[in-house]
């Protein structure tokens, strides 16, 4: 199943990430507000499905909201999926093919408008 989570974060702050099952497939960077968690979830939802896929290994370039593969010093692949302002809005763990880095475009685009937000920063 897959979902999102909002957490806490160091210094108050709040962090989101998208799961399949217990395995986090993209994490945020830091936000100041629950609110500003809540928004780039809400982003995601509406923007992923259509967003288009730069492969940054390519020379591709992109604009809008976007996924960018991009590859790391150790040549394993990690995704980014950004905003239209060019801000990254979650990243993902590196992959050491190309292929899994797609896979994981994939999953989100197709799984997280419908998946539900649980919230791990409410007390009960």
């Amino acid at each position: 199943m897959h979902k999102f989570k909002i957490l806490k974060a160091a210094s108050g702050q709040f962090r989101v990430q998208f799961l399949y099952n217990a395995e986090v497939m993209v994490w945020s960077e830091n936000y100041a507000s629950k609110a500003s968690a809540k928004n780039c979830i809400d982003s995601i939802k509406t923007n992923a499905p259509g967003a288009s896929t730069v492969d940054l290994t390519k020379d591709e370039t992109g604009s809008g909201y976007r996924f960018e593969i991009v590859e790391n010093k150790g040549g394993e692949h990690f995704v980014r999926f950004k905003a239209a302002n060019g801000e990254p809005m979650v990243q993902s763990e590196a992959y050491a093919s190309k292929a899994s880095a797609k896979n994981c475009i994939d999953s989100v685009k197709k799984n997280a408008p419908g998946a539900p937000v649980e919230d791990e920063t409410v007390t009960v």
